[in-house]
């Protein structure tokens, strides 16, 4: 954060100094008590605190608040300004601290990539500049402020991941990180127990039109058909378009796979470029068009940006390929499960496993409130497109892919679970080098990881 006296911000709320120093230093911000971690922290507060004892580590603390407060000389280091409005007072200084730094700041949403393409575009812009990000995946709207004051005066780029587990998620990042890049990855079905229909998730993906202004830019998939519906009648800005249709402003061609990630041709301006991305499947190709167009847009050279991204390093179960039982050959993608993340799992499982028996581990779609029926039967019809041999599903709700899978044909051989206690021996009797093994959860799903953790060949 840069740092910021007690005299500034009592200038910028309006602020009445009750008690304290206007020349104590701010450090750090907070809105509840337990994001309170350090000394020298402003925390807004409407709510009476009475156990000041626990706090004294972390003074000299700087309170705004719009409720009574009497000076207490037990507590010098305390300082407190009294404000009409809380709620008005801390989004005064939230749009005035971001108002501080004019640099390029980008916004990654989607239902599958935007940690990956996120991560992308640090690893890029890091190696030419002081870049703030979101933290791996850590994109939950209570850590919007922290992101935020993350950003201080040698700060020279910011990408942050915004998430959406309800509508109007989007729009209250666009209020702390005011973004001039936006990026839409994809939209498949997610977080229906709180959008509670799809064409909700789609529109509340879609508000990352409307926290961009006149003269931003946004990035699409030009290929997802979710995204299409998004209503960009009102968006003033730029669009860039990213894909394989002829239309797009970075336009891949030639994609195969490479050792250890994808090799493809970026054609831009009439130029070609050929790109090499860690990672694999065709999704990677679409992440890295969207990093790629995101850091050309703040002006890194392309050719150079396309020979940083062939050091990025893969993200954990993402995909990630090892040796494992019985010399079997394992996918480890345990990091998240959509249908969309689940169809791309599948198409790498076909493409690296040509000629092997293919294996497919999965577990229950979750944050799908009553829409976890259909969804997953949903799951079960993309599997029916794949050429899986043998299906295993763990988990109560998994059950229903596997059960439409044999309603509606398969020549795949099933198998369901309610846990993963006897999936292991099942797998000990059925795989051997000649198999290939995709196992596929989330990162809440501890059962799932523990199996692929056993799965794969100790060092």
């Amino acid at each position: 954060m840069k740092p910021l006296s007690v005299r500034q911000i009592r200038s910028i709320l309006a602020g009445e100094l009750i008690q304290g120093s206007d020349h104590v230093i701010i450090h750090f911000g907070a809105y509840r008590l337990k994001q309170i971690k350090k000394q020298n922290t402003i925390l807004f507060s409407n709510k009476k605190i009475t156990n000041w004892d626990a706090l004294k580590k972390y003074f000299p603390l700087v309170l705004v608040t719009d409720q009574e407060f009497r000076k207490n000389g037990q507590l010098e280091e305390l300082t407190v300004l009294k404000v009409k409005d809380i709620e008005e007072a801390y989004w005064k200084f939230v749009n005035y601290y971001r108002s501080l730094f004019q640099i390029p700041v980008v916004a990654v949403t989607g239902t599958s990539g935007k940690t990956t393409t996120k991560e992308m575009i640090r690893h890029i812009l890091s190696a030419e500049k002081n870049v703030s990000s979101t933290n791996s995946s850590n994109n939950s709207r209570t850590a919007h402020l922290y992101y935020l004051l993350s950003i201080d005066d040698d700060t020279e780029a910011a990408v942050f991941e915004t998430a959406v587990g309800e509508p109007g998620d989007i729009l209250k990042a666009g209020e702390y990180f005011k973004p001039t890049i936006g990026i839409i990855t994809n939209i498949g079905a997610h977080h229906l127990n709180y959008c509670k229909t799809l064409e909700a998730y789609i529109n509340a993906k879609g508000e990352m039109a409307k926290i961009l202004d006149h003269s931003s830019v946004l990035i699409i998939n030009s290929e997802d058909h979710n995204t299409k519906k998004i209503d960009l009648s009102n968006y003033l800005g730029r669009i860039i378009k990213v894909g394989v249709d002829p239309s797009c402003h970075f336009k891949a061609e030639d994609i195969k796979y490479g050792k250890n990630g994808m090799q493809f041709s970026v054609q831009h301006l009439e130029k070609n470029y050929a790109v090499f991305v860690p990672g694999y499947g065709a999704h990677q190709v679409y992440n890295a068009l969207a990093a790629l167009a995101a850091v050309h847009e703040i002006g890194m050279d392309l050719s150079k940006a396309i020979e940083i991204l062939k050091t990025y390093k893969n993200l954990n179960k993402h995909l990630q390929v090892h040796e494992g039982l019985n010399g079997a050959t394992i996918i480890d993608d345990t990091w998240s499960l959509t249908t969309t993340s689940l169809e791309a799992a599948l198409n790498v499982l076909s493409d690296v496993g040509k000629a092997k028996k293919k294996v497919a581990i999965v577990g229950t779609i979750t944050d799908l409130g009553s829409w976890g029926y259909v969804i997953h039967e949903q799951a079960g019809e993309i599997i029916s497109e794949s050429d899986v041999d043998i299906l295993i599903t763990i988990g109560f709700h998994a059950r229903i892919m596997a059960d439409h899978l044999l309603k509606i044909g398969t020549n795949a051989t099933v198998h369901s679970f309610n846990n993963s206690t006897l999936v292991f021996d099942l797998l000990k009797e059925i795989v051997d080098e000649n198999t290939i093994v995709l196992i596929k959860g989330d990162m809440y799903s501890q059962p799932i990881i523990e199996l692929a953790s056993k799965l794969r060949k100790k060092q």
